[in-house]
C-alpha cells in the first residue's frame, strides 16, 4: 500500500527521471562539481568537430573550462534554459546556450542510457 501511495504521489507531482537528472546536472555545473558531472556523464563525451572527445573524469577536470565556460557560461545558461526534446528521439534532449553576443551557439547533448540520463556531448556551432 505504501508503494502505491508513493508512486501515486510521484506521478501527481510530475516526477520525471529526465527532470530529476536535469536538476542534478545543472546543480553540479553551477557548483563546478566535476565528480558529480562525471557521474552524470557517459564517456567519451563527444565534442565539436575537430576537438578531441573528453575521455574520462580526469580529462573532464582538465578541460572543464573548455566544456562549460569558454564559449558560454553554462551555469548561468542552465539556470534559465529548458531542455528541448528531440522530436525524432524521446531518449535525447539538448540545451542551447548563448555566446557573449546572445547567439545560441553551444549545444549540450543528453541521452537516456541503460543506467539513466547522461551528458553525452557538446557542439559549438562556431567551430
Amino acid at each position: 500500500m505504501k508503494t502505491i501511495v508513493l508512486l501515486s504521489a510521484l506521478l501527481l507531482t510530475g516526477y520525471d527521471a529526465r527532470d530529476t537528472f536535469w536538476q542534478q546536472f545543472k546543480t553540479a555545473v553551477s557548483n563546478k562539481d566535476v565528480d558529480a558531472i562525471a557521474t552524470l556523464s557517459r564517456f567519451p563525451i563527444g565534442m565539436s568537430y575537430g576537438i578531441p572527445t573528453v575521455k574520462s573524469k580526469v580529462d573532464l577536470r582538465k578541460r572543464y573550462r573548455k566544456v562549460f565556460n569558454e564559449q558560454s557560461d553554462a551555469a548561468a545558461c542552465f539556470s534559465k534554459a529548458k531542455p528541448e526534446t528531440d522530436p525524432d528521439n524521446a531518449k535525447h534532449f539538448t540545451v542551447a546556450c548563448p555566446d557573449a553576443a546572445g547567439n545560441e551557439v553551444v549545444i549540450y547533448h543528453f541521452n537516456e542510457t541503460k543506467s539513466g540520463w547522461k551528458f553525452t556531448g557538446m557542439d559549438n556551432l562556431n567551430e
